[in-house]
């Protein structure tokens, strides 16, 4: 699973070309309720979340393309945030992550999206939350993972 910042619309077109495979992309639902969009956005590998619930069946659909060995794409904000200032992580990306049995690989973007400036997108190590394994974490206990993962994303934007 990626996990990434999220800045700008841009992200995911650029997280896609960065990265050499496919990517699959939870994207909020509301997106696929504007005809040409959803078309496009689905070719790219997206798929819907609802974002004000847990939306079992986007997770389900994450847990069997992770599963088919596809790559996850998540912004664990849950929203775009233009600030530097990261959010709070919802914890969704940590229970997928265990569930599948998959690391979390935190990625950061900093940068202006303006003409002729750069933009940096570091890729961290991978976050393996091996220890977690089959046990069924209560959400108290999902939130200071995704904490720790977003401090890793925090760093890595700081990487010039």
């Amino acid at each position: 699973i990626l996990c990434i910042n999220h800045k700008s619309v841009l992200d995911p077109p650029l997280i896609g070309v960065f990265i050499p495979r496919k990517l699959n992309f939870m994207a909020k639902e509301e997106l696929f309720r504007i005809p040409i969009l959803k078309e496009i956005i689905k070719a790219f590998g997206a798929f819907p979340v609802k974002r004000a619930t847990a939306d079992i069946s986007a997770i389900k659909t994450a847990l069997n393309l992770l599963k088919e060995g596809r790559i996850l794409a998540i912004y664990p904000e849950g929203t775009r945030n233009k600030s530097d200032d990261l959010i709070q992580a919802k914890s969704g990306m940590t229970f997928i992550a265990i569930k599948a049995q998959v690391p979390i690989i935190p990625i950061g973007i900093s940068g202006k999206y303006r003409l002729f400036h750069k933009i940096h997108i570091n890729i961290g190590e991978p976050i393996y939350l091996t220890e977690y394994y089959n046990q069924k974490l209560p959400m108290n206990k999902l939130q200071p993972i995704s904490d720790l993962i977003m401090e890793r994303i925090r760093e890595l934007m700081e990487v010039k």
